[in-house]
C-alpha cells in the first residue's frame, strides 16, 4: 500500500489522482474534527489497513459497510474508488465538501472515479437532508451519484487518523468553548487562512464550483441572492457579478465571492436548519 499524504483546506479542491490501477480515499484536512489523505491502493491489495473493522452505515439500505473493503473494491464501470471522511452534516466544512462533490463528479466519473462514498458523523436522516439543501445526487434520492454512509460518534475518522481538535480528551470543557477556540486556529491551524481567502480571493486556482453551489442556494431562495443573475425558466447563470468588480473581476475566485456562499451556508443551511442538521446529544 503506498499512501500520499496531501493536507487540503477549505480552499482546496479535490483533485483526483492520475495512478491508474488504483482506489482513491480522500481525506479532508481542515479546521473542524476532521482530515482527508489521498490514498492509492493497488487492486491486488484485499483491505485497506486503516479501516480494517471499521464500518459506517449505509443510508440507503441501513446496513453496515466495512470500509477498508469499500475502498479496496472499485464499482464495475471503473477503476478507482473515493471516500470522504466527513464532520457532522451542520458543519460548513461537510457542507463545502458536498457542493463540491455536485460540481465535480462528472470529472470524478471521467477519471475512472465512479465509486464515491461519503461518510458523515450524523443520522440518516441528517445525510438525507444535507444532499438534499445541496442538491447532491446520492444512492438513496436518485440511485446514482454519492454513495451515503452515517457514523455519529466519528469511529471510522478517529481509525483512520483524523485531526480532533483543541483539547478533544478534556471532558470539563464545553464543545461551545472547544469550537470557539478553533476559529482562532488552536487545534486547527489552517482555520483562519481559509476564512480570510474567502475575503480576499485568489487570482491563481480557480473554483468554479462556488457559482454552482451559490446558484443552487439562489435557485432555494437562500440569502444572500445578489451575487448571481438567474435564468427564470432554466435557473442558469447569465451573471457573475463578481466578475464585473473592477481589475479583481478578472481573478480566478473573486474577493467576496466564496465569503457570500459561506454566509448562505450559514445562514440558510447550517442555521435554519439546525434541528435536522446537528449532531446527536450523544
Amino acid at each position: 500500500t503506498k499512501t500520499h499524504r496531501n493536507n487540503d483546506n477549505a480552499d482546496g479542491n479535490p483533485s483526483p489522482p492520475s495512478t491508474p490501477q488504483s482506489t482513491t480515499t480522500m481525506r479532508i484536512s481542515n479546521s473542524l474534527f476532521t482530515a482527508a489523505i489521498l490514498s492509492v491502493l493497488s487492486l491486488t491489495s484485499n483491505a485497506y489497513a486503516p479501516l480494517v473493522d471499521v464500518t459506517a452505515r449505509s443510508v440507503k439500505t441501513s446496513e453496515d459497510v466495512d470500509l477498508s473493503n469499500f475502498v479496496s473494491t472499485p464499482s464495475s464501470k471503473g477503476k478507482k474508488t473515493m471516500l470522504v471522511l466527513a464532520t457532522y452534516a451542520a458543519d460548513f466544512n461537510a457542507i463545502e465538501y458536498a457542493q463540491r462533490l455536485r460540481y465535480y463528479m462528472p470529472e470524478l466519473q471521467k477519471r475512472g472515479i465512479t465509486k464515491i462514498g461519503l461518510v458523515l458523523n450524523c443520522n440518516a436522516d441528517s445525510a438525507k437532508s444535507l444532499a438534499d439543501l445541496v442538491d447532491l445526487p446520492c444512492d438513496v434520492n436518485e440511485g446514482y451519484g454519492v454513495e451515503l454512509l452515517v457514523d455519529p460518534l466519528g469511529n471510522a475518522g478517529r481509525a483512520f487518523g483524523v485531526g480532533t481538535g483543541w483539547r478533544p480528551d478534556d471532558p470539563d470543557m464545553s464543545p461551545y468553548v472547544k469550537l470557539f477556540g478553533m476559529l482562532f486556529g488552536l487545534g486547527a491551524w489552517a482555520t483562519l487562512p481559509a476564512v480570510i481567502g474567502g475575503y480576499i480571493g485568489n487570482p491563481f486556482t480557480p473554483q468554479p464550483w462556488i457559482e454552482d453551489a451559490m446558484a443552487v442556494g439562489q435557485r432555494k431562495g437562500r440569502w444572500p441572492d445578489s451575487g448571481l443573475v438567474l435564468d427564470d425558466e432554466t435557473g442558469s447563470v447569465l451573471v457573475n457579478k463578481f466578475a464585473e468588480l473592477p481589475v479583481v473581476g478578472t481573478w480566478e475566485r473573486r474577493p467576496l465571492e466564496l465569503a457570500t456562499l459561506r454566509l448562505q451556508n450559514m445562514l440558510d443551511i447550517s442555521i435554519k436548519n439546525w434541528k435536522e442538521l446537528a449532531p446527536g446529544e450523544e
